[in-house]
């Protein structure tokens, strides 16, 4: 048997925007984020592209960017790390995302961050309209209510550390 396609995983972090994570009860973001982090540096040592997407639509937030947008500076997101904008739920609609992912060479996606409900969860949804293998990340997913992420986790069986590694090993 020969493989077809080599594995190019990238990891997808969603929306972990100050303004956002205020309502995530404490414990839950605590450790989510630190899952987060802890799959933001796993994928760079694998040398994994890490995409931070932003939501800001002028509709909902007429304000200029501030550091409200922003990412907390706890999370190891660099400066350099492709950045897309979106405006909807679905981090593909209208944006730049797929075209990036392309050039990238980037066809498994992992998706964390905010919201499990919501647009990690349509983000998601959105990459198998273009073909990519799309997994959510267990423990790294939050919503305002612990117990819909946990739903959202079993739905849609979402992966931990042992298939991430076993991916990110066979990657290439």
């Amino acid at each position: 048997m020969t493989k077809e396609t080599n594995i190019k995983p990238a990891l997808l972090v969603i929306d972990l925007q100050n303004f956002s994570l205020n309502y995530i009860p404490e414990a839950h973001r605590k450790t989510a984020l630190s899952r987060i982090n802890e799959y933001i540096d796993m994928f760079r040592n694998k040398n994994c592209p890490v995409i931070r997407i932003y939501h800001y639509s002028k509709h909902w937030d007429p304000g200029e960017w501030n550091a409200e947008h922003e990412f907390p500076e706890s999370v190891h997101i660099l400066p350099d790390d492709p950045k897309v904008i979106k405006a909807y739920p679905d981090a593909f609609n209208k944006t730049e995302l797929h075209q990036q992912l392309q050039e990238l060479g980037c066809n498994t996606l992992f998706v964390c961050g905010l919201s499990a409900t919501g647009c990690a969860l349509a983000t998601w949804l959105g990459a198998f309209n273009y073909d990519y293998k799309a997994f959510l990340i267990k423990d790294a997913l939050m919503s305002q209510k612990e117990e819909y992420t946990a739903n959202v986790e079993v739905m849609f069986d979402a992966v931990g550390p042992d298939v991430i590694d076993l991916v990110l090993e066979n990657a290439g």
